[in-house]
């Protein structure tokens, strides 16, 4: 085969605020690959086929990319040729180490996972609900939530695919849920997975609509900020708060000083941070057995927003922490 392109998205700078599209990330198809002679070296050779754009992305141009070098993040790839004998042509793969272009030559293989995808799901639900938002959602809820049927939950942000996939186990629980998010038909969304309370929280304030339908027992915290401080103020005495992230100063902005800190102490409440790449050993494989086939019966819906080519990364990264982009981001590098 002759020579063919491969595109990336390269890191060009740190910013300060928001990521700008073209100068903090730059797409480059300067390059080009030759699938069938390029060396693998003991590895193996990927076909990208979906790349997840996701918050925490920004907070890797702070300490982990490279300038001049390609981004990465979750992605599913097919492989192409193989040296592995872990790893066979015709394989789907999935990593958090994808890099942004169209193909890579792999020669660190223990992160990647060969995905079995019995149920025939899109190539994208692995890197929303069936991959590492869903874990994420999965793993903590299962660790730290301990929900008694009855209780009453809080999510904020809830529309995206964390926050969607946490209201639906907590309803599988038998829990009330109130939910977050910044638009009106992010809130249809949420009402649609069974929240039973869905408020636009730039139409009404959370510690109004929290001290109305609560106390809650357990709060999800994707923002941080004001609305963590909101749902201390409606925490029931021995509430739960698991801090999954706090979107609200990805971006560099001044930092919102809760008032209230001290009602941790005074409701004995229990505050779980985690990363979830600690909680696998316990969790990963029943989530592999459990989820994709939920996810294929209709048990638990998702929402993705798709984008077509590498070169759209910057403005689905900036539409994800603006809130713009609907459900989970998600780039489609190619088709099979």
């Amino acid at each position: 085969m002759a020579p063919v392109k491969n595109g990336r998205v390269l890191f060009n700078e740190v910013p300060t605020g928001h990521p700008v599209p073209g100068r903090t990330t730059v797409y480059d198809d300067s390059q080009t690959i030759d699938p069938d002679t390029v060396p693998l070296n003991g590895g193996f050779l990927v076909k990208t086929l979906v790349i997840s754009i996701d918050p925490y992305i920004r907070g890797k141009m702070s300490w982990l990319y490279v300038i001049g070098q390609p981004i990465s993040n979750y992605g599913v790839g097919v492989v192409l040729r193989s040296e592995d004998p872990a790893f066979k042509p015709g394989d789907h793969v999935y990593s958090g180490d994808f890099l942004c272009q169209e193909y890579i030559v792999v020669n660190s293989a223990s992160k990647f996972r060969v995905l079995e995808n019995k149920e025939k799901l899109p190539w994208s639900v692995y890197v929303g609900v069936c991959g590492m938002p869903g874990q994420t959602a999965h793993h903590a809820w299962r660790e730290f939530a301990h929900a008694p049927k009855g209780k009453v939950a809080f999510v904020s942000s809830g529309a995206g695919p964390v926050g969607a996939t946490v209201i639906q186990l907590a309803k599988q629980d038998g829990l009330k849920v109130i939910a977050s998010a910044g638009s009106d038909e992010k809130v249809e969304f949420m009402k649609s997975i069974g929240a039973d309370v869905a408020f636009n929280y730039k139409k009404e304030k959370t510690v109004d609509v929290l001290q109305r339908e609560g106390p809650i027992n357990i709060y999800w915290d994707n923002v941080g900020g004001e609305t963590f401080e909101a749902a201390l103020n409606a925490a029931a005495t021995g509430a739960r708060f698991i801090e999954c992230g706090m979107i609200s100063g990805y971006n560099g902005e001044a930092p919102y000083l809760v008032k209230n800190l001290m009602l941790i102490v005074v409701k004995e409440l229990q505050v779980s941070g985690f990363v979830i790449t600690s909680l696998h050993a316990k969790h990963l494989e029943d989530f592999y057995r459990d989820i994709p086939p939920a996810v294929a019966r209709g048990e638990i819906k998702y929402l993705e927003e798709r984008r077509f080519g590498l070169e759209h990364i910057g403005e689905a990264l900036l539409d994800t922490l603006t809130g713009r982009i609907k459900g989970k981001g998600v780039i489609v590098v190619a088709q099979e």
